[in-house]
């Protein structure tokens, strides 16, 4: 049993959480909203008012909020989890935010006599409940052998070292570009056939039972024709992954031409309204614009 804290209870990290107590931990955890975490206190989380307390009380400090402001406002000033941590402290931090934001903060964090690897992970809410999340790891590979078991026998099947600090969130964005790729490819294939005469929900089920059919598609293509009451990752969270990797192709001179095509689609299912959506709410954009009723 290990001493862990939780910075950033939501959709995913939430879930997260209460995995890991479920394995025993003890756990003490910080969300900015503190009624969103009450359903894990009732479950034993001990619920802390700063970042820096729950990092004074854990020995290991997962983090998971949703952008590069987000990590910056947890992580620095008076209350944030960097003043609270202590040598030998470990920081995991989830978040999918800009790859240079994840190497200054594992700076700040190894001032501290401690250290930090970015270990954001590939899945979704079926996957983490499922026991499948997929993670990718990046920093000091002694830190990543510390923390592997955690990570492996606790949190997902797959952990995957993927070099220093920095980089896990760069594979992480590579991975999330085609995600939202593959949800326009689809949504298309489906409106297309739907237009054809097809019904929606044969559309639907040819395309992921076929060679198009990733695991992705597999779990995500039935929200076309009923959406989930709560997002698993909305439209909002998944133009700021698409617009993170727009910029690393202009820093690493590599077109994006098909993300560029998706951005422009999730800023037009913003504009609609969808932008708190999952983001397979793309397909709901394209419908209406095709005068398809939704």
């Amino acid at each position: 049993m290990a001493n862990l804290g939780y910075i950033g209870l939501g959709v995913m990290g939430g879930r997260m959480a209460s995995r890991l107590m479920a394995k025993g931990h003890r756990l003490v955890g910080y969300n900015r909203t503190r009624a969103k975490a009450q359903w894990l206190v009732d479950k034993g989380l001990m619920l802390a008012d700063t970042p820096r307390e729950v990092a004074e009380r854990a020995d290991v400090v997962f983090v998971m909020v949703a952008n590069s402001n987000a990590l910056g406002a947890v992580a620095n000033g008076p209350n944030g989890f960097v003043a609270g941590l202590a040598p030998e402290k470990i920081v995991i931090d989830m978040s999918t935010v800009s790859p240079a934001l994840s190497r200054a903060v594992a700076a700040k964090v190894r001032e501290q006599g401690a250290d930090m690897v970015d270990a954001p992970v590939s899945g979704s809410v079926s996957t983490l409940e499922a026991g499948k999340l997929s993670i990718m790891v990046g920093g000091e590979r002694a830190t990543f052998d510390r923390v592997r078991p955690l990570l492996l026998e606790d949190v997902g099947p797959k952990v995957t070292y993927v070099g220093g600090n920095g980089l896990a969130v760069s594979m992480k964005i590579a991975t999330n570009l085609s995600l939202a790729v593959q949800m326009l490819a689809f949504s298309e294939g489906v409106l297309l056939a739907e237009k054809s005469g097809i019904a929606r929900e044969t559309a639907v089920d040819v395309i992921a039972t076929s060679v198009a059919g990733s695991p992705m598609i597999q779990y995500r293509g039935p929200f076309v024709v009923r959406m989930p009451d709560e997002a698993w990752f909305d439209v909002t969270m998944m133009q700021k992954d698409v617009q993170l990797a727009l910029e690393m192709g202009r820093q690493l001179e590599v077109p994006l031409p098909t993300t560029a095509a998706v951005n422009e689609w999730l800023t037009a299912a913003r504009a609609m309204g969808l932008g708190g959506r999952d983001f397979a709410a793309v397909f709901q954009a394209l419908a209406r614009v095709s005068g398809v009723d939704v």
